[in-house]
């Protein structure tokens, strides 16, 4: 690279900060400008996904391995929680920490065998796995089975609900919950872009490109995989103690679902795999759209804004595959000329840290 033009990373670290400010910015003003329990729902519903899709980032965008079994991550984190609150009166905060631990440790379980399968292999296992998680769930009387698990509310010494930060609960000022949204996606937005321009990172974007030959030039592809499936396991999972805490209510259904981890993997898709302020930008427009179009139709539009969606990232794909990310980076230049430019940037950047692997 010559001269001071920025690198390929520097601009997705760029606008990912632009993005993760936005978010911010609009988390704050909007409820202040309109004050409705609608906009603030939606605006805590856009940083979850956002999360959840940077969690899955890690792993299906940077190293290329396309998950469709991360609701089982999500749902760990959510009964790991709340029964740690149900059963023995502890903070979620403590939940949080030991749902991602458990997450972490069932994705180095499941990753050893999943990893050495490749392609359209790996995320059919992926989808087993979830599957298998759901219909344990489901089945498991201790946590609550198919009817699922209610949180009790924190009450004050009247006896009325009431708002407390120890127990991420906020009966009376919902603004609490977008605060923690908000603190959350910037956690796992700064862990992603401190992969990104990490070591690990560049690892992890060679074996996307070509695993074997990362493996030939010295690159652990296994420890790699592993390191990237335990970091988005332990996110997810801490984003499933929020959202357990946000609805007050579990069950299998609405944290370990298929159509979960699809979702999520979509919200990458649309704004950009691979970069980070891909699922910021996805889940920006994806998520309302998703929520305006199941409001306006109702029980008559089940599962359509499914197909509305679902046509959108199509029509991405055939039109910019790269995601709704790379219409901010390209600038108006021509497509035929973006693509070589950044693959050129990426591998020159990778070049160098590949010379010294750290073996099979």
């Amino acid at each position: 690279m010559s001269g001071d033009r920025p690198t390929a990373a520097m601009r997705q670290v760029s606008w990912a900060w632009v993005g993760l400010i936005a978010l911010a910015a609009a988390a704050i003003l909007i409820p202040l400008m309109f004050g409705g329990v609608a906009q603030l729902n939606l605006l805590v519903l856009v940083l979850l996904y956002s999360s959840l899709a940077q969690a899955w980032n890690i792993l299906g965008g940077f190293a290329g391995q396309v998950s469709l079994g991360n609701a089982a991550f999500f749902g760990i984190g959510a009964y790991t929680s709340t029964m740690m609150l149900i059963e023995w009166n502890l903070s979620p905060w403590l939940g949080m920490i030991a749902g991602a631990v458990l997450a972490a440790v069932f994705a180095v379980i499941i990753g050893y065998p999943v990893f050495r399968l490749g392609g359209h292999y790996f995320a059919i296992a992926t989808i087993a796995l979830g599957e298998i998680m759901l219909i344990m769930f489901a089945n498991w009387g201790f946590v609550g089975g198919a009817v699922g698990l209610s949180i009790p509310f924190i009450r004050g010494e009247d006896r009325r609900p009431a708002d407390s930060w120890l127990f991420m609960q906020f009966n009376l000022n919902r603004e609490g919950y977008l605060i923690i949204g908000i603190a959350l996606a910037a956690l796992v937005t700064v862990i992603a872009i401190l992969i990104q321009r990490s070591k690990i990172g560049y690892y992890l974007r060679a074996i996307k490109n070509d695993e074997l030959a990362a493996r030939t030039l010295g690159v652990n592809v296994l420890r790699y995989k592993l390191i990237a499936i335990v970091i988005s396991a332990a996110l997810t999972a801490m984003l499933g103690t929020f959202y357990a805490q946000y609805l007050l209510f579990i069950d299998p259904e609405t944290t370990m679902r298929l159509e979960l981890s699809v979702l999520i993997a979509l919200v990458a898709i649309l704004g950009g795999v691979g970069t980070v302020a891909g699922p910021l930008i996805g889940a920006a427009v994806l998520i309302p759209l998703s929520e305006l179009t199941r409001s306006a139709l109702g029980g008559a539009g089940n599962t359509l804004d499914l197909v509305l969606y679902g046509g959108l990232i199509i029509i991405i794909s055939v039109f910019q595959p790269n995601g709704l990310v790379a219409l901010t980076r390209r600038g108006g230049k021509g497509r035929s000329t973006a693509l070589p430019t950044d693959r050129q940037e990426a591998m020159a950047e990778e070049a160098p840290l590949l010379g010294g692997g750290d073996g099979r």
